[in-house]
């Protein structure tokens, strides 16, 4: 089983409907899917289990999508499991996911197939069925407000007027406490609509930096998931802030 502990929190996220463990093993789960996905360890003769983290990149399914700056949610998704060695092969939730670990800990990776303004209907359902708790909840996403290529990982926010988010948010009951990896993509040049930005493919600078930092991202993840909010990943947000910056000695 997932074992998950309960911390006092402003806001708490409450499935609509609680099923027992049993109940969950018992669900319309592909037997492939049923790996163990709790990992125990004995230290100083006790049993140690793990709290999960999902992972969820928000992006929208299919070919013609691939590629494009709004679906570098997805993208950071194929890396972890790519670096983790986690197969992406199963349908759950309207979700392809994937069940893995990062060290000890296991590890839910999700990749929401119901297109980016219907992300929660994957998010929401999975963290109630898999009993993850919000401060394990860690979203994927594009930020254009940030320089492309340039990540970020906030404890908690708001939906900053993305529509995959906000509808992540509206699935866990509003709440907004989850952490988050933003990877910017910039802003559109000059006068250019914005969807049609938000579904171009990146420059070949642009891949290269979005490349850099898929790779950069996969480390952060594991500091994350391992050790939580510790001064390594102040300074991967301090480091990503001036990545760009010349620094004359």
């Amino acid at each position: 089983m997932w074992h998950t502990v309960s911390y006092p929190n402003s806001c708490t996220f409450h499935p609509r409907t609680r099923h027992s463990i049993q109940s969950l093993q018992k669900h319309s789960v592909p037997t492939s899917f049923r790996v163990r996905a709790s990992l125990s360890d004995y230290k100083n003769g006790a049993k140690v289990e793990y709290t999960p983290w999902m992972i969820a990149g928000l992006g929208n399914p299919g070919n013609k999508y691939h590629g494009t700056r709004h679906n570098v949610g997805f993208e950071m998704i194929d890396t972890i499991a790519k670096a983790q060695g986690i197969v992406m092969n199963t349908i759950q939730s309207k979700a392809l996911v994937g069940i893995g670990s990062i060290g000890e800990v296991p590890i839910l990776l999700v990749k929401p197939q119901a297109y980016m303004n219907f992300s929660g209907e994957s998010v929401g359902p999975l963290a109630a069925h898999y009993q993850v708790p919000l401060r394990h909840i860690l979203l994927v996403f594009d930020e254009m407000s940030l320089p492309n290529g340039v990540m970020r990982i906030q404890q908690k926010g708001g939906h900053g007027h993305h529509n995959g988010v906000k509808s992540v948010m509206g699935h866990l009951d509003g709440c907004r406490d989850f952490p988050r990896l933003c990877i910017g993509i910039g802003n559109p040049p000059g006068s250019m609509d914005m969807r049609a930005y938000l579904l171009q493919k990146f420059g070949s600078v642009e891949r290269q930096q979005i490349d850099e930092a898929l790779e950069q991202g996969v480390e952060a993840v594991r500091t994350l998931v391992l050790h939580g909010f510790n001064n390594s990943i102040s300074r991967f947000n301090l480091g990503q802030k001036y990545k760009y910056h010349k620094v004359e000695l």
